[in-house]
């Protein structure tokens, strides 16, 4: 079973991308022959600076890998070092009609928050769409959001298959992550790189503490009781917390006594003992980069000899010749 994910660095990874998405991955490299990819062309329809680009596709590798991504069990790679991605997408594009791309609720909802609306945000379910078939994915862990582009996916493979008279694509399946509710943001939003109310991963020392005190939260008076289950920190400290801290604190939160600062400093606690071990290992991979590109250069040579043999039955049907 080959699974396939991909994460875009369009900026630091932060607490709602690790509990929506990156555990999940992690989990499920022992369940299939996965492959995780970053996605550094897709990040390109919102940052335009080739040098934050280039740094946040080495964080991201710095951060899969000191959370626990084992390339010993996984393909992980940059999208970039597979051209057959792109080769595909130009194919698949051909044959998608504009109405297709219209309907596209993830476009519209990036553009209402101010993304600008250029045509790689528009087509951008094509190259996702590349992404997934180029593998022969099986299944795709996704966010209920990206539901319709996996739909849009397979409905790009029908046509391709269609168009050919050929299973030249395999029509992958969509894994819905369960994941835990929505991860709040310092605003009491949902936490999102977009809205800038993020508290990252890998933040630590004044900076985490400054961002955890920073958490909005309501004008009850310390001595009176307060409903946990309202808290945006309390929120937080349930993603953190083992069952046995998680009631002591709503429990302390009930009885009155208890002010949101003394939730926060519990909350920056858990923080940090949560994510120390992967803090640490981020330290020691950082002192060998030359690890961290070799990891991305073989992951890419393995994703491009699977790539290929996905690419040439299409490149043949649809009659491209390559003399090399």
């Amino acid at each position: 079973m080959t699974i396939l994910s991909g994460i875009t660095p369009s900026g630091k990874l932060h607490i709602g991308n690790y509990f929506g998405a990156i555990r999940q991955h992690i989990a499920m490299q022992e369940k299939g022959d996965a492959f995780y990819f970053i996605a550094n062309y897709h990040s390109l329809t919102s940052v335009n600076d080739g040098e934050e680009v280039r740094q946040n596709t080495l964080d991201i590798a710095l951060d899969y890998l000191a959370l626990g991504l084992d390339p010993e069990k996984c393909t992980f790679f940059a999208q970039s070092d597979v051209p057959q991605v792109t080769e595909l997408a130009w194919i698949l594009g051909t044959l998608c009609p504009v109405s297709l791309m219209e309907k596209g609720v993830a476009y519209k909802d990036k553009v209402a928050q101010g993304m600008n609306p250029n045509i790689g945000l528009f087509t951008y379910p094509i190259l996702q769409a590349a992404d997934i078939l180029i593998y022969d994915s099986d299944i795709v862990p996704v966010g209920q959001d990206q539901k319709q582009n996996i739909e849009i996916c397979r409905d790009l493979a029908r046509k391709i298959n269609h168009t050919y008279g050929e299973e030249l694509l395999k029509l992958p399946e969509e894994h819905i992550v369960k994941s835990v509710a929505v991860v709040p943001g310092v605003d009491g939003r949902k936490m999102s790189k977009s809205y800038g109310n993020t508290i990252d991963i890998f933040d630590k020392g004044k900076n985490l503490k400054k961002k955890v005190m920073s958490i909005e939260t309501d004008s009850t008076p310390l001595d009176e009781p307060k409903d946990p289950q309202s808290c945006n920190v309390f929120a937080l400290i349930k993603l953190f917390a083992d069952k046995e801290t998680k009631k002591e604190i709503a429990g302390k939160y009930r009885a009155g006594g208890y002010g949101y600062g003394h939730a926060k400093k519990e909350l920056l606690g858990l923080i940090e003992n949560y994510f120390a071990e992967a803090r640490e290992k981020r330290e020691e991979l950082t002192k060998d980069m030359d690890y961290v590109r070799d990891v991305l250069k073989e992951g890419g040579k393995k994703a491009r000899d699977r790539a290929e043999s996905v690419m040439r039955p299409v490149r043949e049907a649809a009659g491209i010749i390559k003399n090399h």
